[in-house]
């Protein structure tokens, strides 16, 4: 797990559970070692956390009544509630539940008025579940080598059928309803690429990084597009104008 979500899972946990916490308790909730809990608790003190105890006591985390509450507007409120409702109609599971995970985490710091407008909003989306085939691999190891610029050797199966096997630097991951697609560089074809996640067969880290490049690479991406955009829009405002001057 990434620092920062292992700190920021900390946190919640040291909310959420009676206080005194004892460090083993928080270590088990977390998943750390003992030695690399006592390392976070250290991390999030310097970084001005106001945690109180220490191991063998256990800990109460005292939130700073100096800082002030977070505010949203009504309307922000309306936004962020539909925005993590409308997720289940097309994220997967684990970002879904990310995704309401941090939505409470939002409401629970919020003014008392304005939290109740968050749990009683009168915008909702009832999306059902994605109508899409769902995918063999972990993607959560996809995440994390799109995060972390880790090259990766995948098994392909295309709409045609044809089996490849490939090797590439993934980039990110478009939702909708009826798909989920990996945007990648294909070694392979030293070219973007967007595949499918439900052809892909099987997912391996190669062992091999490509970063700092898929920032860069991300860009190069969208300026393509958007120049593939332009060519076609004046292809077809050319197609009108002759058509037009034939009347």
């Amino acid at each position: 797990m990434p620092r920062t979500d292992r700190l920021m899972r900390l946190m919640d946990v040291m909310r959420r559970l009676p206080a005194p916490v004892t460090a083993a308790r928080l270590a088990q909730e977390t998943g750390v070692s003992p030695r690399q809990l006592y390392r976070d608790i250290a991390t999030l003190r310097a970084g001005g956390a106001l945690i109180d105890g220490e191991a063998g006591l256990g800990y109460t985390l005292t939130e700073d009544p100096a800082l002030p509450p977070q505010s949203f507007s009504r309307l922000e409120i309306e936004a962020l509630r539909l925005a993590v409702d409308a997720l289940s109609g097309i994220g997967d599971a684990e970002l879904t539940d990310a995704a309401q995970s941090a939505l409470s985490r939002i409401i629970a710091t919020l003014p008392e008025r304005q939290a109740q407008q968050a749990l009683h909003a009168i915008t909702r989306s009832f999306a059902s579940a994605p109508d899409r085939d769902p995918p063999q691999v972990d993607l959560a190891l996809l995440r994390h080598a799109c995060w972390n610029e880790l090259a990766l050797r995948i098994d392909y199966r295309d709409l045609q059928g044809a089996a490849t096997t490939r090797e590439i630097w993934p980039l990110g991951l478009s939702y909708s309803q009826r798909t989920l697609m990996l945007l990648a560089q294909c070694r392979l074809r030293m070219d973007f690429r967007v595949f499918h996640v439900n052809r892909i067969q099987k997912m391996d880290l190669t062992g091999d990084s490509f970063r700092p490049r898929r920032v860069a690479l991300v860009r190069d991406y969208s300026r393509k597009m958007a120049a593939c955009r332009r060519d076609a829009y004046a292809a077809r405002g050319e197609k009108i104008a002759v058509a037009l001057s034939q009347e």
